[in-house]
């Protein structure tokens, strides 16, 4: 069960208890938070997005991410300048091993990963907490810790140093919900599952009738996913959980979520939340993050968009972890060539194996299209991208931050989900929320189906499709907004920070 270290409150205003006011200095401690990320692109950004929404509300706020990432968001992104308007905002930087020049880990890499983290992050984070080097500067005493639910060492350093720990998941609330139920389903003699894997599985409560045994993230150890899912597992022993969703996405999964786990906050879509706020904001305290990459952007893909009609463009993108084969890729490629459709294609430099940049073979590739029908990217703006006139569709692994990116651009998607829960992401926005069509099955594909699926979104089913991205769109602009779900879970949170630090002393942390 998810810790109560620090009770919930529903609203700023909440009176103290005589006995608890005994407990309470006569001076307010101002709310210090301190945002802890999983150093990859896919958790930074939403981590970043978070971090200016409680920069927004007044808290003090120190970002503390891996020394490589630290030095990646300096170098690629506006993090720095944007977060300059906000006083209370700090950057900070521990080891995790590994050296400024090497890659972001990949999808193979996970496990390692976590193994650094918790062998060489670990100390030196408890050091930081109890030198004092975190509150250094004048800040003042921490409230809480919001780090990444996959940081288990976190949230141990913060239980023994009795410090509240929220886990922010940026995976959907299905995906960790399955997650959470894993124990119960074990105990109960009904997992593994047994069957076809097509089987619908009913026993898990608000997933009724949509998951099916395939879609279960499991099995797939080759990527480290069944590390990943013990991992999530432990941050249900968290004060609090933090979701990058709306309840009009997830209502069912979020109420159950709720019923078990009080202290839960969708506050999502994060991104679009930072917008919503921002409109309330002075003209000057407007500028909001416009660039939250590890990797350097290729901007003129925009002017290349800007050359193009409306809705005319397919939008192709696998995320920061994806890789694909050779054949893979090749069918994909083709596939959008024989469509007929222009498309931007974001081609990081580790997507497919055994192609690099060095290789011609892309620009021969680009080449050969002709025409201006196609560019490549190395990386690209997806928010602007996704938000532009000329983006018809979008081809993609069905990352949740993309999923989301999408719902709120009104853009429909071509799902080929990847690994871990991009294959259940996948049937939530083809058969649940209905935005999409799911491209990938287990035999494969080969061009001619991937180019009957683009003229399928990009024509026959056209119509249908942007309507229901544009209702979705709609839904999420409401969470976001003033009395929105979203918005109302926000405030629900910076009120209990805000009592928090109200409500508890300055602790020193050194022994």
């Amino acid at each position: 069960m998810m810790s109560s270290k620090c009770s919930d409150c529903s609203s700023s205003g909440e009176q103290l208890s005589k006995e608890e006011d005994k407990n309470v200095s006569s001076t307010p401690t101002p709310p210090h938070v301190l945002i802890l990320p999983f150093p990859l692109q896919g958790h930074i950004v939403p981590f970043l997005k978070l971090t200016e929404l409680l920069c927004l509300a007044g808290l003090n706020v120190t970002l503390l991410n891996t020394e490589q990432i630290h030095s990646r968001l300096l170098q690629h992104s506006d993090v720095k300048a944007c977060f300059a308007r906000f006083p209370g905002f700090r950057m900070e930087a521990i080891s995790d091993g590994r050296s400024l020049s090497d890659p972001p880990p990949t999808v193979y890499q996970l496990e390692e990963e976590l193994g650094l983290l918790n062998s060489i992050t670990k100390p030196v984070f408890k050091e930081a907490l109890v030198s004092g080097r975190v509150v250094s500067g004048g800040m003042p005493p921490l409230t809480c810790i919001i780090g990444d639910a996959l940081l288990n060492f976190a949230m141990e350093v913060a239980n023994e140093l009795e410090i509240p720990f929220f886990a922010f998941h940026v995976l959907n609330a299905a995906t960790i919900w399955l997650v959470f139920s894993f124990p119960d389903l074990v105990d109960a003699g009904k997992f593994p599952f047994i069957g076809d894997e097509d089987d619908k599985i009913d026993c898990v409560k608000g997933l009724e009738g949509i998951l099916r045994i395939k879609d279960i993230p499991m099995g797939e150890e080759d990527k480290g996913v069944g590390t990943l899912v013990s991992v999530l597992i432990q941050s249900c022993k968290a004060d609090a959980v933090i979701f990058n969703t709306f309840d009009d996405l997830e209502g069912a999964v979020l109420s159950h979520m709720r019923l078990k786990y009080p202290n839960t906050y969708a506050v999502g879509p994060v991104h679009m939340h930072v917008r919503s706020r921002l409109s309330r904001e002075p003209s000057e305290r407007r500028q909001s993050v416009s660039s939250a990459n590890i990797w350097q952007e290729d901007r003129s893909c925009m002017s290349w968009l800007d050359s193009q009609p409306s809705k005319s463009v397919v939008y192709v993108s696998f995320g920061s972890l994806t890789i694909l084969k050779k054949d893979e890729f090749l069918e994909l490629w083709h596939g959008l060539v024989h469509s007929g459709k222009r498309f931007l294609w974001v081609m990081r430099p580790n997507l497919v194996e055994g192609l690099d940049w060095d290789d011609q073979q892309p620009t021969k590739l680009v080449e050969e299209v002709g025409e201006g029908r196609t560019y490549v990217v190395r990386w690209a703006p997806q928010e602007e991208v996704l938000g532009h006139p000329a983006t018809g569709s979008f081809v993609t692994q069905c990352g949740w931050n993309s999923v989301l990116e999408a719902i709120v651009a009104g853009v429909p998607m071509i799902c080929w989900p990847y690994w871990g829960e991009q294959s259940l992401n996948s049937r939530f926005v083809s058969e649940l929320y209905k935005v999409g069509v799911f491209m990938k099955d287990n035999d494969g594909l080969d061009r001619g189906t991937i180019a009957t699926t683009v003229n399928e979104v990009m024509e026959l089913r056209k119509g249908g499709l942007m309507e229901s991205a544009a209702k979705m769109a709609t839904l999420a602009k409401k969470a976001v907004g003033e009395g929105g779900s979203s918005y109302n879970d926000l405030d629900r949170l910076l009120d209990r920070i805000r009592l928090m630090a109200f409500k508890t002393p300055a602790k020193d942390y050194s022994y």
